[in-house]
C-alpha cells in the first residue's frame, strides 16, 4: 500500500475498529455525562487545538484512545498530575463514567473528546506536539474476517507517530496474543518509531492493573505491552 492509498483510508474511515452500541447508562453515568462535558469535554472540529489553551498551562500532553470505562485513564491521571491528557472514546457510557471519576476525585488534568479517534488524531492534534499515546486493551476483533477491523493498523500508527514530538511515546496494551504479535510488526514496520526493548515490554508502573487483567493474569492469560518511542 502506498501513501496515497494509506491517507486515503484514513480520509474516508471506511473501515471502522469500532461500532457503536447504544449500551445501558446509569442514572449516575447519564448525569455526570449532562453535568461534566460541558465543563471537561472537547467538542470535535476540523481545526487545531491549542493544549495550552484547554488546560490553562503549558505541560506535556498524553492522549488515550478509547479508554472504556476510564478508571485507568483516572488513575494515571492522577498520578502525573505534571501532565495533561485528553481521553478519546465514543461509547456514552464510558465516556459518562469517567466523568464521573473526574468529579469525585477532583482531576484537573484530564479532558474528554467523545469523537472517532482517527478524526481527532488526524484533524486537532498539531504534528509532533504529543509527549505519549495510550492504546490499552482496544477490540481485538478475533475473528479472522474481521481482523481489518482491528484499530493498530500502519495507517493509524503513521498517524500516532506524526503527532509525537520527537522523543515521545507510544504505549500499546493487550490480552489476545495474536493480536499483540500483529502489533509488534505493525508498530516495528513504522520507520518513525523504535523499540524500547527487545520484542514486548514488562508493563510500566504508570499503567495500572485492572481488576480484569488481575483476574487474567490469576487464570494463567497473558497480557502483552508494547512501549515504542519516536526517533528523534
Amino acid at each position: 500500500m502506498n501513501d496515497s492509498d494509506e491517507s486515503r483510508r484514513l480520509t474516508s474511515r471506511s473501515i471502522r475498529s469500532f461500532v457503536l452500541r447504544q449500551g445501558r447508562m446509569s442514572p449516575a453515568q447519564s448525569r455526570y455525562l449532562e453535568h461534566m462535558m460541558p465543563r471537561v469535554g472537547i467538542d470535535y472540529a476540523p481545526s487545531t487545538i491549542d493544549p495550552g489553551a484547554v488546560f490553562g498551562r503549558e505541560a506535556p500532553v498524553v492522549v488515550e484512545i478509547g479508554f472504556g470505562m476510564g478508571a485507568a485513564t483516572a488513575e494515571i491521571a492522577r498520578s502525573r498530575p505534571d501532565e495533561d491528557f485528553i481521553g478519546i472514546e465514543v461509547h456514552a457510557p464510558g465516556v459518562g463514567n469517567l466523568c464521573k471519576l473526574i468529579a469525585e476525585q477532583q482531576i484537573g488534568n484530564l479532558r474528554i473528546v467523545q469523537h472517532d479517534a482517527v478524526e481527532v488524531l488526524r484533524d486537532m492534534i498539531a504534528p509532533s506536539t504529543l509527549a505519549g499515546v495510550h492504546v490499552y486493551f482496544p477490540d481485538p476483533w478475533p475473528k479472522k474476517r474481521h481482523h481489518k477491523r482491528r484499530l493498530v493498523q500502519p495507517a493509524l500508527v503513521r498517524l500516532m507517530a506524526e503527532r509525537l514530538a520527537p522523543g515521545g511515546y507510544l504505549h500499546c496494551a493487550t490480552d489476545w496474543q495474536d493480536y499483540a504479535e500483529q502489533m509488534l510488526a505493525v508498530l516495528a514496520a513504522e520507520p518513525l518509531l523504535e523499540n524500547t526493548v527487545e520484542g514486548f515490554a514488562p508493563r510500566p508502573e504508570f499503567r495500572p492493573l485492572t481488576k480484569f487483567e488481575a483476574r487474567g493474569i490469576r487464570l494463567g492469560h497473558g497480557v502483552w505491552d508494547l512501549l515504542f518511542r519516536r526517533r528523534a
